[in-house]
């Protein structure tokens, strides 16, 4: 194969992936790997691998360079990913939206709203006026989801507690972030309102949480 041909048809294959990287949001620095080298009858053939594992390819024929990629399908992977995160963002802040409208709600032994509730009865009703069917009791609750540690739970999460030291978990709430949870509390409060995770009662109440979105 003639060195200069060869080394040009690289080069082009290189400007191609990094114009193609930047097109798709990928990283500008492309690490290129020649996988393939078919050369016979005036034809050449190459199969490059590039930084994120997409696979391009270039087909030489009477002068004519033809590039074929994979990363359109990887863009709208990653575009539907994109897509069902920010739908899952906007719930969240709408179920948090309820949640939040409701503190002051007082607290009532069995009740799941819209007006008193239990602990398990607040969780279960912001979460079924989102259209999430979850357990009634805080305990089902727990039970319903893979275990979440502290380090893991996210905004919109469901925390469990084990409040009178009994090992088994008899009240919920749901995470806000930043170290803060909404719950329907037969405390002091005596109804829906916001308490501190890491400090305080709770500090070392808290079991786990579960994800449901």
């Amino acid at each position: 194969m003639n060195k200069k041909i060869f080394y040009v048809i690289l080069l082009s294959v290189y400007s191609f992936s990094q114009a193609k990287a930047t097109k798709v949001d990928k990283p500008k620095k492309c690490i290129l790997k020649l996988e393939k080298v078919k050369h016979s009858e005036g034809k050449l053939h190459l199969t490059i691998d590039y930084t994120n594992g997409c696979e391009v390819s270039m087909q030489s024929e009477d002068d004519k360079i033809v590039f074929s990629t994979q990363s359109d399908i990887g863009t709208k992977s990653t575009d539907n990913n994109a897509s069902n995160n920010d739908t899952n963002d906007t719930k969240i802040e709408t179920l948090i939206g309820l949640a939040k409208s409701k503190i002051g709600s007082s607290y009532l032994y069995a009740a799941a709203g819209p007006d008193h509730f239990d602990c398990s009865g607040f969780v279960y009703y912001v979460y079924k006026e989102n259209g999430i069917k979850i357990p009634r009791t805080s305990l089902n609750q727990s039970k319903s989801g893979d275990k979440l540690t502290r380090d893991e739970i996210k905004r919109g999460d469901i925390l469990f507690f084990d409040t009178h030291d009994r090992k088994h978990v008899n009240h919920s709430g749901v995470y806000l972030g930043d170290g803060k949870f909404i719950h329907s509390s037969s405390g002091k409060a005596h109804g829906v309102t916001i308490s501190d995770l890491d400090h305080g009662f709770y500090k070392d109440k808290f079991r786990w949480g579960v994800r449901k979105f």
